[in-house]
């Protein structure tokens, strides 16, 4: 019984990892390395936002 439910679980998995290779969703390997680079841009543009907020 836990052998075929091992499997039971084992193909769930792999079909999804098929369904997640075919969706794209391992394509794009690039924007994630280079989007910590834009998330400082964007906090300093909050910080700015904060310190006009503070002088008022």
């Amino acid at each position: 019984m836990l052998i075929g439910f091992s499997l039971f679980v084992a193909i769930v998995f792999l079909l999804l990892f098929f369904w997640a290779v075919r969706s794209g969703q391992f394509d794009d390997q690039y924007t994630p390395s280079i989007r910590i680079l834009f998330d400082e841009k964007n906090s300093e543009q909050k910080q700015t936002t904060n310190n006009k907020n503070r002088d008022e």
